[in-house]
């Protein structure tokens, strides 16, 4: 009989990676399989292809891990040597070397971005509330998308809110509820990383809450409540948007647009 391997897995081949990696094909066999951490194995991007893929800091593997190892990068203000590390949606990434400072947000096309930002900003995050509860003598807390435990949250906040979160004290500064009228990203499902307003809730008691939203262009799409992000109060997203501000094109819109900017520099 077919014996199953003992304990967690360690490797992860590159043909298995996500998608969103872009990973190519022949540059070798393997891709770095993220860490238990905050954020899924398929949600998130280590901190090794920051490094060496996107920021293009390091060429290898090896580099990587001497840049970790001198402790150069910190995530959400901890510095962080694991170079698997997950990084996820809404961390702040900062190199004190450089004074670089980046928010990862979602493209329309569900890839990572590496949104830089202002020291400023780079002091609080964004966090989803998954869920509320009590804990040891009647303390209420709210738990966040990115494995967060906060005490004592205002008593308006309840699950599928945003919180604004003082990344340093781990403290609620400001929250956006789930609303009709508020600006929201998806994070999941095929229109990850669009950005609309949130037009209505279809209930649907044991199964999965649809969402309505409505974009800038007037585009409209549904996606499950779990999807759903909100970024802010009203139609102004708390935090800058990378380019293109959520709104996907069709393909025929898109190639509009690149025969138009090679039209412009010739």
């Amino acid at each position: 009989p077919n014996k199953m391997a003992r304990g967690p897995r360690k490797h992860l081949k590159r043909i298995t990676a996500p998608k969103h990696w872009m990973l190519d094909k022949l540059t070798g066999v393997f891709a770095p399989r993220p860490s238990a951490g905050p954020h899924k194995l398929r949600e998130c991007l280590p901190l090794m292809l920051i490094l060496r893929n996107r920021l293009k800091y390091a060429l290898t593997y090896r580099e990587c891990k001497v840049i970790c190892n001198s402790r150069a990068i910190r995530v959400d203000g901890k510095i962080r040597t694991d170079m698997c590390y997950p990084c996820g949606f809404q961390d702040i990434i900062t190199i004190e070397k450089t004074g670089e400072n980046f928010r990862m947000l979602h493209d329309a096309k569900g890839r990572f971005v590496l949104q830089p930002i202002m020291a400023a900003d780079a002091s609080f995050k964004l966090c989803r509330v998954k869920s509320l509860g009590m804990g040891v003598g009647q303390i209420p807390y709210v738990v966040t998308h990115d494995g967060r435990t906060i005490r004592y949250p205002d008593p308006l906040i309840k699950p599928n809110d945003t919180v604004k979160v003082d990344i340093q004290k781990n403290a609620i500064v400001d929250f956006a509820k789930f609303d009709v009228g508020n600006v929201c990203c998806i994070t999941g499902g095929h229109n990850i990383g669009r950005v609309g307003i949130i037009q209505h809730t279809e209930k649907h008691p044991g199964s999965h809450n649809i969402i309505h939203v409505k974009d800038k262009t007037g585009a409209t799409w549904a996606t499950r409540q779990s999807n759903v992000f909100v970024l802010g109060t009203g139609n102004k997203p708390a935090i800058k948007l990378p380019k293109g501000n959520g709104i996907k094109l069709s393909i025929i819109e898109e190639s509009a647009r690149r025969s138009q900017r090679q039209n412009a520099s010739k």
